[in-house]
């Protein structure tokens, strides 16, 4: 007897097809691989880039603490690189399986963008990976530093070619159409179109922020349990002032992209802020409210007077356009939208609070013994992640029902595929997915209880690299340190 059909393994689940249609669960299954996916290069982006730094300035003053950051979190970074690896290639493939249509008439475009990420960003990141995890020993000190460099600066190449051409679906322009295909006019205004600085940006200091709330969270948990003191106060103290700079040109960043929402793409900030009807002026800012999408208004609203109106234009008296303004076939799912920004600010102002408190705590000399605050940093060390996530939710969800922003419907250029299928292939990824989440979290747990490396097993290090004597000195001071907060 055969395998079972996708169809007869949901009637033995007892789930019919009478509510699903092929478009909706393509979205589904893109938007969870999407979801799954920004995790892990929402992590390395801002990882390498750390590492990058701890190892400079080890070479730079040979303190071994600087080193000890750099050999811990590479390993982290090397899991969550392959992660993101895993996930990234599903979503090459479910261009052409589930949007074929889209892949006909915007791969003249796209097509060359995502090629030049692999050609420009992945390869370099791979060829130089290698040294970068087992080159310790193997080349020079100067040799690794430029490696994990390279590593670095291809992260952020690969980010900004996706940055690119996923901007271009929001704010497109530099094409001309042919036969209904798109096909490049100019390169330039192509890559550098209306929206992509501003959204690259914020990406940029979004991994930077999630990387440094990683590691500030990870060095709270170790001066919460009174291990690995000097390492953790190093690290605390380093990724505190990071966040203290981020947290606040994030705020500046997002208010100017605000701007060029509200110029670009109207619907999606009227559907951030839940304004249904025209606001001449004095728009409120909303702080809670239940968008109701079928009666066209917001339930148990509570807001701010003037204050919308200031944020959004600048002015106590700015005007914003409603969602009533555009048909309804071409608003984007309000509820969504609403509260993924609220999410995503919440956390960001959440940010902004601890690195200030750190601030705070700093002059008075309490920075490593306040137990609240620690706790605080340890509980906000996946907020990065999910505040990255909620942003891409509003990013790309507030330009539905558009694929490329008032150009080509998302319906349009969905494949033809029977929903049934579509349902057993994303069941089948969200079974995956969930097992890959234990096993990177396993790991991750493993090497954060097994914590950073000894001292003694630097001074080795050190010693194999011919390092000067000071250097020594100063692991053997760390290493008597450590031996004693361990008593």
């Amino acid at each position: 007897m055969c395998c079972p059909t996708p169809s007869r393994l949901l009637f033995y689940l007892g789930i019919t097809m009478e509510h699903f249609d092929s478009a909706m669960l393509s979205r589904i299954q893109f938007a969870f691989t999407v979801s799954f996916h920004i995790i892990f290069p929402s992590i390395t982006i801002g990882l390498a880039t750390l590492i990058a730094i701890w190892e400079g300035l080890w070479l730079k003053t040979h303190d071994p603490r600087y080193l000890q950051l750099a050999k811990f979190w590479i390993k982290p970074f090397a899991i969550t690189f392959g992660m993101g690896v895993v996930g990234g290639i599903v979503m090459s493939y479910e261009f052409g399986t589930n949007f074929s249509k889209f892949s006909e008439i915007a791969g003249p475009v796209l097509g060359p963008l995502l090629a030049y990420e692999v050609l420009t960003a992945f390869f370099l990141e791979a060829g130089f990976l290698g040294v970068m995890l087992f080159g310790w020993q193997r080349v020079g000190r100067k040799v690794h530093f430029v490696s994990t460099l390279v590593v670095a600066i291809g992260t952020w190449i690969s980010s900004t070619w996706i940055m690119a051409a996923n901007s271009w679906m929001q704010t497109p322009q530099g094409y001309k159409m042919v036969d209904g295909v798109f096909h490049v006019d100019n390169w330039m205004q192509v890559i550098f179109n209306p929206s992509f600085p501003i959204r690259l940006t914020h990406m940029f200091l979004a991994s930077m922020i999630t990387a440094s709330l990683l590691v500030a969270g990870v060095s709270a948990f170790y001066l919460l349990k009174k291990k690995h003191m000097n390492f953790s106060k190093k690290g605390l103290s380093m990724t505190m002032w990071m966040l203290l700079v981020l947290t606040i040109l994030q705020v500046k960043v997002g208010d100017e992209s605000g701007l060029e929402v509200k110029e670009h793409q109207p619907a999606k900030l009227a559907a951030i802020e839940g304004i249904w009807e025209a606001q001449e002026s004095e728009v409120p800012l909303l702080l809670f409210a239940m968008p109701n999408m079928e009666t066209e208004e917001n339930d148990y609203a509570l807001g701010i007077p003037h204050l919308g109106s200031l944020i959004l234009t600048h002015t106590m008296d700015g005007s914003v356009t409603g969602l009533k303004a555009f048909p309804k076939e071409d608003r984007p799912y309000v509820p969504l939208i609403f509260w993924s920004f609220r999410v995503m600010v919440g956390l960001g102002m959440g940010m902004v609070a601890i690195a200030l408190a750190a601030l705070v705590l700093r002059r008075k000399g309490r920075l490593y013994e306040n137990k609240w605050f620690l706790r605080a940093v340890t509980f906000f060390t996946p907020m990065g992640v999910v505040a990255t996530i909620a942003g891409w939710y509003v990013a790309e969800v507030g330009r539905q029902p558009w694929v490329v922003y008032n150009l080509v419907r998302t319906a349009d250029v969905v494949s033809p595929l029977p929903a049934e299928r579509v349902l057993f292939s994303l069941t089948m990824f969200g079974v995956i997915y969930f097992l890959l989440s234990l096993v990177y979290l396993y790991f991750m747990r493993k090497l954060i209880r097994k914590g950073p490396p000894k001292m003694a097993t630097l001074e080795k290090h050190l010693i194999g690299m011919n390092a000067p004597g000071y250097a020594l000195a100063w692991v053997k001071n760390l290493k008597h340190e450590d031996h004693e907060g361990e008593k």
